[in-house]
């Protein structure tokens, strides 16, 4: 198992040079995040981060992520010559080092949450989730961001989008993810690189819109369209455990052999379709931390690993999520636990 930390490039509140003292850390997980989507990733803009990590003793062989275009989750006309950039871009990372490219099918919305900053009893404050509060937004007119969104739609975009996705139910987008990852897969494969896809964030449909790789039948219904190991998963304790009806133990045990990232976070149920973000260590939220290890653990994972959104804790502000102090906190108790599995 390798822990790497995400890092959003030259404005990361979050300096390599912190990334790099945290003990035992591999390498970085970043992107390219000034190209629009759709379009190929420049080498040199790929090599200026590798070069960054390497600098400061880290590695970089994760990327999170390269952007899947509405138009291919739409299947519109344009999605073929889009798809041939996607596989440019995988040679190009597959040249460069990049082992693992997490990516997710989300439509329009990446990770969604009511609250960046809810205040916790200790003090700290995290991301939360309220149904209510969700449920009387209007996506088409609310100030809505998050770290990591595609910040270039306008709201007027927005409702375009909202409004061709009435055409699109669950099994169309299933029809069009197996259009994209059967056309991007021969790339992976020569490349040597695995696709690993995060699951929806919160697990379920959202504004209208559906989402799709939501628990253990849609990893089945997802690896069934591809066999190839190319063809993989970001197993995401925080997403999948928004739901309590998923077991994410059974998860990583039944697919061990395709999960080839994590991403480790806990989560307090606080309601029906409602949660906040907790402290990592298993009794300070809802989720068996120790066991999903185990599951991983006992099916061999041997992939990339990294503490997932932190909480904001010692007065430290920056990018909703991703603090350093809450972050290297996780990655600790992760690896703590990690070399307890190894000594059995």
């Amino acid at each position: 198992m390798k822990m790497t930390f995400r890092w959003y490039g030259q404005d990361d509140p979050v300096s390599l040079a912190y990334i790099r003292q945290i003990p035992e850390m591999s390498g970085i997980v970043s992107a390219v995040y000034d190209v629009p989507a759709g379009e190929v990733w420049p080498d040199a803009s790929i090599l200026a981060i590798k070069k960054a990590a390497n600098d400061n003793g880290l590695e970089f062989e994760v990327v999170e992520s390269v952007p899947v275009p509405e138009e291919i989750k739409m299947g519109k006309p344009e999605r073929d010559r889009q798809i041939d950039n996607y596989c440019e871009t995988i040679r190009r990372l597959g040249k460069a080092g990049v082992k693992v490219v997490c990516y997710n099918f989300m439509p329009v919305f990446d990770w969604f949450r009511s609250d960046l900053a809810r205040t916790l009893p200790d003090g700290s404050n995290a991301l939360a989730y309220d149904n209510t509060a969700v449920q009387k937004l209007d996506p088409t007119s609310a100030d809505m961001s998050l770290p990591g969104w595609d910040e270039s739609y306008t709201k007027a975009e927005i409702k375009q989008l909202l409004d061709d996705y009435k055409a699109i139910d669950a099994d169309k987008l299933w029809e069009n993810f197996a259009y994209f990852i059967n056309r991007v897969v021969p790339a992976c494969e020569e490349s040597g690189v695995k696709m690993a896809i995060h699951p929806d964030d919160p697990p379920w449909n959202l504004f209208g819109l559906p989402r799709i790789i939501t628990g253990c039948d849609s990893y089945a219904r997802m690896t069934s369209i591809n066999p190839s190991l190319a063809n993989s998963i970001t197993l995401c304790f925080g997403s999948l455990g928004a739901d309590p009806n998923n077991d994410i133990k059974t998860i990583a045990r039944d697919f061990g052999d395709r999960i080839h990232f994590a991403h480790a976070r806990n989560v307090k149920w606080t309601g029906d379709h409602s949660f906040e973000e907790a402290p990592h260590p298993s009794r300070c939220g809802s989720l068996d931390m120790y066991g999903i290890l185990k599951a991983l653990h006992d099916a061999g994972f041997d992939g990339y690993i990294r503490p997932d959104h932190g909480r904001m804790i010692w007065s430290e502000t920056g990018r909703a999520g991703y603090g350093l102090y809450d972050r290297a906190l996780g990655a600790m108790y992760l690896l703590g636990i990690w070399e307890a599995l190894e000594r059995g």
